[in-house]
Order: structure tokens, then sequence, then C-alpha cells
């Protein structure tokens, strides 16, 4: 009897044994951020003051306009009258002037009329030079600049900024604050999804879709912001009669989809400097044989590592989440998808939705079939780290229940809001940092270095760099 119970717990610590050895993650941040409710800023708030003078452009923002960086969209409101839609820009230091004509659209939503949306693309740019430009008319002219990267190539250093989630909270405030002040500076932002947060409003107040240009042109008209579509971009409203998916963020943001090859403005792709960056929208079918999944079977073979060694994918919905909130939304996605990113080597894949913080070892989960029953994920050296930073401050508050024990794949979690920056170095290196919003503005949280998976594949063991 005492041998059959010895017996007994011997293997119930051999199988206590195997689900610690699987279940224990990495690190799960001790800091705790003060639970507080985020609320919006009132509109009369300064960061929303509409510019001085009748009509007078608001909302500018930027885009990338091509795939390879030597065009940018320019986008600007004006909410009186239809106004100019051209832009006038030069070069820094030359005494060359051009202009470039856009076009003008406007849209309602349920009892909502828009101002008149401008969009304009300047072409043939030169690469890694800065350059002005002007957009309104007389005494409401309002004069910007930006930087066009370098030309695409394999060693040349180039840094982004990653937010998501962003909304127009006091804590959304503080989210680009950081980043603006941060000493390591983005030359442009991959936004992962869910700007504006307006469909949490009656009747998705598309007042709020202004209000949000407005705050984030601080930034916005200084430098690309690659856009994701998210969940809250969808405002698809049938019990007002708004059946459009995505009409507000159609007419507001444009993308250079057509450049790419694709067919919708949700999915794309672009070079810029050493990485190729491509966008999956993560609320459009996806399925087999649908266009997204057609454009993207097609678009990875287009991927030239030795010109661009950083292969880099943004999405909303995470595949890697080990929060309750939204657990497992992106699984179907990551089904599809999960073998092409590992026959790829993807480098990274950074998504939002989950307003957390985390980030995950390099695994996989495909080695699944009817019959050899593994579908647990395992260290892959050819997966990409999967970065979850839908951590921008938005009204709907932080996810702050995590499951437990932490899942071994996750390499660190936090609930707390923030950004991150990617600082590329050259074809092998890259060094990332995530930045909460209580610390100082050079403070990084969480750090790793990437070796890339084409030129440099080695374990990069992320947990351990932590």
């Amino acid at each position: 009897m005492r041998s059959d119970f010895l017996s007994f717990l011997l293997v119930l610590g051999l199988v206590w044994n195997s689900l610690v050895l699987f279940c224990n993650g990495g690190i799960t941040s001790k800091f705790v951020r003060k639970v507080e409710k985020s609320i919006d800023m009132p509109l009369h708030s300064d960061v929303f003051r509409v510019p001085p003078g009748h009509n007078a452009p608001q909302q500018v923002h930027i885009t990338q306009g091509d795939v390879e960086g030597k065009a940018v969209i320019v986008s600007w409101v004006t909410q009186e009258a239809p106004g100019s839609n051209t832009v006038h820009y030069w070069k820094e230091h030359s005494s060359t002037k051009h202009k470039a004509h856009g076009k003008t659209n406007t849209y309602k939503f349920y009892n909502y009329t828009s101002g008149y949306i401008h969009h304009c693309t300047i072409r043939n740019l030169e690469y890694d030079s800065k350059y002005y430009y002007v957009v309104g008319v007389g005494q409401t002219e309002r004069k910007f600049w930006f930087f066009t990267p370098p030309k695409v190539g394999p060693d040349v250093p180039y840094t982004f900024g990653l937010i998501g989630d962003l909304g127009q909270t006091f804590d959304s405030n503080i989210t680009l604050t950081h980043y603006e002040k941060s000493p390591k500076k983005g030359q442009a932002v991959l936004f992962v999804g869910d700007l504006s947060y307006a469909d949490n409003y009656p009747n998705h107040d598309n007042n709020r879709w202004d209000s949000w240009g407005r705050f984030a042109e601080r930034s916005t008209a200084y430098q690309p912001w690659i856009w994701t579509t998210g969940n809250h971009e969808l405002d698809f409203a049938p019990e007002i009669g708004e059946n459009k998916p995505f009409k507000p963020f159609t007419h507001r943001y444009r993308t250079p989809y057509r450049a790419s090859g694709s067919t919708e403005p949700f999915w794309y792709s672009i070079k810029r400097g050493p990485a190729y960056i491509i966008v999956l929208s993560s609320y459009s079918a996806y399925g087999k044989y649908t266009p997204q999944y057609t454009w993207l079977e097609e678009e990875f073979p287009k991927v030239n590592r030795t010109e661009t060694p950083w292969l880099i994918v943004l999405n909303h919905s995470p595949w890697y989440n080990s929060y309750d909130y939204h657990y497992m939304e992106g699984e179907s996605m990551r089904v599809m998808y999960e073998p092409w990113f590992v026959k790829n080597k993807v480098d990274v894949v950074f998504s939002g939705h989950v307003h957390a913080y985390e980030r995950s070892e390099r695994v996989s989960n495909i080695a699944y079939t009817v019959v050899n029953g593994i579908c647990s994920p395992v260290k892959d050296q050819s997966a990409p780290v999967y970065i979850t930073i839908g951590d921008g401050g938005n009204i709907e508050g932080l996810a702050t229940k995590m499951t437990e024990p932490q899942p071994k794949y996750s390499a660190y979690r936090e609930a707390s809001f923030g950004h991150a920056i990617l600082s590329i170095k050259n074809r092998t290196h890259a060094h990332y940092g995530w930045h909460r919003n209580q610390d100082g503005y050079a403070v990084e949280a969480d750090t790793m270095w990437f070796y890339n998976r084409f030129w440099h594949p080695v374990d990069d063991s992320p947990s351990f760099d932590s």
C-alpha cells in the first residue's frame, strides 16, 4: 500500500514538473500601475485646438505614398469650404518650389457631415532629405516639414516608433508626449490600429474623429504614420443605417495599397530603409481564396532579404496573447498564416487590440496534424517575436487580468500604457525598447536585441535579455 502511494506521488511529481516546464513563462512585471479610469480629454482641451483663421487646414497627417519611400501622401481637412487642394513643397536649402494637386471628398455618417477632406500625393522626392510643405492659402497657410527615408538598402540604419490603440484620453496625451520626447527619435510610426475610439460615443460621434486628428497632428504632420486598421475603425452600425465598414477611416486616411498590388487599403506593403513592412487586416476576410489571402501568398516571394533584410508584419489582433482580454481572438488568422511567417522567417510581428504590453519568445504552433496530436507552441528560431503594444491609453482602459500561470512562450508582460522604439542598426542587429508612461523619457522598461532571421539567425532568447 505504501509503495503504491509512493508510486502515485512520483507520477504526480513528474506530471507537475512537466506542467511547470511548459507553463512557467518569462517575466510578469512586478510594476503595478495605479488603476484609474481612462477619461477622454474634454473637447475644449488645448490639444484639440482648431488652428486660427477662417477655414484653416487642420488634422494634417502624412503617410508613405509608394512602395519605395519616394512619395508622401499629405492629408488635411478644411471645415467651412473646400479651399485649395494644392500642396507647395521644397527641399531644404533649395530655392526651387514645387506644387502638387490633390482631391477633396466629404462623407456623411448618420447625423454628421464631415468637413472637406484633402489628399495629395507628392512624388519623385529625393531620399534622405528634409522637405518643407505648405497647405492652405493666404492668412491660413500652414507650414510643416518631414524627412524622406534613406534609399532602400540592407545596412542603412532606421528607427521606428510603435504605438497602438491610442485614443484621446489624458493617458493618450502622455503616451504621445513620451514618444515625442524620447531621446531615441523615431523617424516614422508603425501604428497597429484603433485611432480615435469615436465609436465609443452615441451614434459613433464623428466629431471625435476630428478632435483625434487635431490631437495627433503634432506628430502625424511631421513624420509618416503607417496605418493599420483595428476593430474601432470598422464603424459598422446597421442600427443607425451605417452598413459600410471602415467609412470614416477610408475617407480620412490613405494608404499606398495599390502600389503593392493590393485591392483594398487595409492590407498592403512598403519598403522603408532596411525594412520590408507588411500590413494585414484582422477585420477583413482572410480565409483561403479571399483577396487578402491571395495577395499575401503572392507578396512573400517579392521580399528580397538582400535588399530589405528586416521583415516586419503589422496587424491588430494578436496571435499570442496571455491576457484574458481578447483571448484567442487572433487564433483563426494565426492558423491560416503562421506557416508562411515561419517559412519566410519574419523577424517580428507587432499587434494591438489588447490594452497592455507583451513580448513573446520565438515560437511556432504549426506542427499539428490529425495524427500527431502536437498542438502546443514550441521554440522555433525561424519564427517571429510577437509583440502586443495595444497600450496607447484609450478610453477603454488597461487589460489587467492575465492568464495564469504565465505560458512559456510569453517572455515579458505588463499591464501599463506606453510606446516602443525599434532601432535597426544594420542587416544583422536591431535594438528594441518599450517605454512605460510612468517612467522618465529615456527609461526602457523592456529591451531586446533582435538578431535578423535571414542574416544572423542565432538564438536571441529574449527572456534572458530583460
